[in-house]
């Protein structure tokens, strides 16, 4: 039998553990950890599976965790979408947050409530760690125990892959068949590429894409049709917001997670959220992702529309400049950080004004603002038209402005004759 194929290296020194709470999906990777942790820990485990509105069936996970003799009360299956979206996906958008200026955070702003409930859930069954299935060469591993640390600094938390010797598939399936773990041992239709979803957007990595050059392959789009396939007449919508959040489609009230699955429903079938990136990961390497986030990208043109009309100038460019600071802290797993808190207060403070509806036309790929308005614009036709303002604004007034602001332009051009 190869080493590999072992119950892995000498697990690292530590109190005794006796449970353990697992992040399970019911793949191959983490039902080889259910027993992995078994075989080397010695301990129970109680198993955790989050219903994100990835749009999979979780019952398997239930009935996988059950074929392994893990009791059913020692496993979680919970819809945790409104959770989701209300207090993680909302927050975010209100600071109009994107990392490196393309990426919209689907799998970040995931992970912090995954490490909250799994401590909750530890605090709940005495269990003494958490454990997860994310690699030492990814943000998941940072992300999942800097927000189980913050949330619970006493935690121990257990991550096989730093752990043990089993280094790709077929190990891991060499280890299920000798420990007759329940596992499809046969790939299938499967797809090439590791994926992860949830409601604000499905990632791509892997497989053909490890070759920046190389194009994405049609059929790797699950959520959205190509541009191209689109519909030849724009799709019209009309977002109404409360403080930052939309709260009604088409005048139609929803709760959070209603308004982002539809908006991926109608931005999907329109072409909407693709995108190809390389992105740098908190751990030192490049990675080359494709995402669909149709909804969160209709979300973000929609946002700053209505803050355009809402916002006084100087407090929406202070939010613009701490935008990639706030995006960086989610990126790399800060989430429960003070300096995020406070970053957060500050957006959701400049929120209370954010109330109005947004028009968009949604066209082949593209999100146009073609409407937007407020009882709390700071839009003021007299002052902006270019037609007769009735002394609204006196245009003599920019002379001095103007002068003031040339003063130490003059003053330098003067003392050492000019630019540069």
């Amino acid at each position: 039998m190869p080493n590999s194929v072992n119950a892995g290296l000498e697990v690292s020194a530590g109190p005794e553990v006796n449970k353990v709470v697992l992040a399970y999906s019911g793949g191959l990777d983490t039902s080889v950890i259910l027993q992995w942790l078994r075989d080397n820990y010695d301990c129970d485990v109680v198993t955790f599976t989050a219903d994100l509105g990835q749009g999979e069936e979780l019952e398997p996970a239930r009935a996988k965790a059950l074929k392994m003799g893990v009791p059913e009360d020692q496993i979680y299956i919970e819809d945790v979408r409104e959770e989701f979206v209300r207090d993680f996906v909302f927050p975010m958008f209100r600071a109009n947050t994107i990392y490196e200026g393309e990426y919209l955070l689907g799998t970040s702003i995931a992970r912090p409530l995954i490490a909250k409930r799994l401590v909750e859930i530890a605090a709940e069954t005495n269990a003494d760690a958490i454990s997860h299935g994310a690699t030492g060469k990814g943000n998941d591993q940072v992300r999942f125990e800097l927000g189980a640390y913050a949330l619970a600094p006493d935690i121990r938390v257990i991550a096989p892959w730093r752990e043990w010797d089993l280094g790709g598939r077929e190990t891991l399936l060499a280890y299920a068949a000798e420990r007759n773990i329940p596992i499809d041992k046969t790939r299938g239709n499967k797809s090439p590429f590791s994926t992860d979803a949830n409601l604000l957007h499905i990632s791509y990595e892997g497989g053909p894409l490890e070759n920046p050059w190389t194009e994405p392959p049609s059929e790797m789009w699950r959520w959205s049709v190509s541009p191209e396939a689109a519909p030849n007449e724009g799709t019209y919508i009309e977002l109404t917001y409360r403080k930052g959040d939309i709260v009604a489609i088409d005048g139609v009230d929803m709760t959070p997670a209603d308004v982002l699955t539809k908006l991926n429903q109608i931005g999907g079938a329109n072409g909407i959220g693709r995108l190809d990136i390389v992105e740098n990961r908190f751990v030192g390497m490049k990675s080359r992702g494709a995402y669909e986030t149709p909804g969160g990208t209709i979300m973000m043109r929609g946002h700053r529309a209505i803050e355009s009309i809402t916002l006084d100038r100087e407090a929406a460019h202070l939010k613009d400049e701490m935008m990639p600071r706030y995006a960086k802290l989610i990126y790399n797993g800060f989430w429960f950080a003070p300096e995020r808190l406070m970053l957060q207060s500050a957006i959701d403070l400049s929120q209370a004004h954010v109330n109005g509806v947004v028009r968009l036309k949604l066209y082949k790929g593209n999100v146009c603002v073609v409407g937007r308005k407020s009882d709390e614009s700071l839009f003021d036709e007299a002052i902006a038209t270019f037609e007769e303002d009735d002394g609204a604004y006196d245009q003599a007034d920019a002379e001095g402005f103007i002068k003031l602001n040339a003063l130490r332009l003059r003053n330098l051009a003067r003392k050492r004759g000019g630019f540069g």
